[in-house]
């Protein structure tokens, strides 16, 4: 779907429905840094009524222990590392099976390339890495020209991957279409309609996805998209959710 062609309105809510929302760009703003980004208040009171009324899991590019953090003191089930790692509804942690050590000269790779480029900001993650660089977007090659370099030494394990202001570094196989396929098939988001809220390149293999099972894709933003349905920002999103939980009572075993 391109911005130019026109927005299908988005159908009524349905208790049917399991709800998958990225975070950044999503349910929250954007800000200079990772680290600074903060849910609106209401969110989390949202999010609490959602998952009372539907099956909910986050999808994120985030750590499990950042969203955990972020949406305190919730503690939902959630794809972190765009699915590298990954909470089940039953608490369940699933890890992409890497070496331990497998980063460590990307580690040094990257942190000696960061000497001397104010605005640039490494975030470590443990299974994957992410160069910001939303407050220097000169930088936009550079940062994806070192992840490359990083790369090559570990033998297609892992690669480069690029995204709003953000190119990361993360392993191969992973990405949130995958994710939700998992959670789908679980208990309790099994045998529902699959509803996936996102606004970046990397959410589009989970549009993909949720289109082939039949379900709502949903785009942020005016960007290119395979997704069927749009919103316009981070404020029309929450609009919506608000409007999801007005005009719901809970209706599954997890309420």
């Amino acid at each position: 779907m391109h911005a130019s062609q026109p927005v299908p309105p988005l159908p009524c809510f349905d208790p049917s429905w399991a709800l998958f929302l990225d975070v950044d760009g999503t349910l929250i703003e954007f800000a200079r840094r990772p680290d600074e980004i903060e849910p609106r208040p209401e969110l989390i009171e949202t999010l609490g009524m959602l998952q009372r009324t539907f099956p909910l899991a986050l999808i994120s590019g985030r750590r499990i222990s950042d969203l955990d953090r972020l949406f305190a003191p919730l503690r939902l089930p959630a794809a972190g590392q765009h699915g590298a790692e990954r909470r089940s509804a039953d608490g369940q942690i699933n890890l992409a099976p890497v070496p331990q050590d497998v980063l460590i000269p990307a580690r040094t790779t990257l942190g000696d390339w960061m000497r001397g480029r104010p605005g640039v900001v490494l975030e470590d993650k443990g299974l994957s890495m992410a160069v910001h660089y939303r407050g220097a977007p000169e930088r936009e090659r550079e940062a994806s020209e070192v992840l490359e370099k990083a790369a090559r030494p570990l033998g297609g394990m892992y690669e480069v991957r690029s995204g709003k202001m953000v190119a990361e570094l993360r392993p191969s196989g992973y990405d949130k279409g995958r994710a939700i396929e998992a959670f789908m098939g679980e208990v309790p988001f099994m045998e529902r309609v699959p509803v996936f809220v996102g606004d970046d390149a990397t959410d589009e293999e989970g549009f993909k996805v949720v289109n082939r099972m039949g379900g709502l894709s949903i785009k942020v933003g005016e960007e290119p998209t395979v997704a069927c349905w749009r919103l316009a920002s981070v404020s029309e999103v929450l609009e919506w959710l608000s409007r999801c939980v007005k005009s719901m009572t809970p209706t599954w075993p997890g309420g």
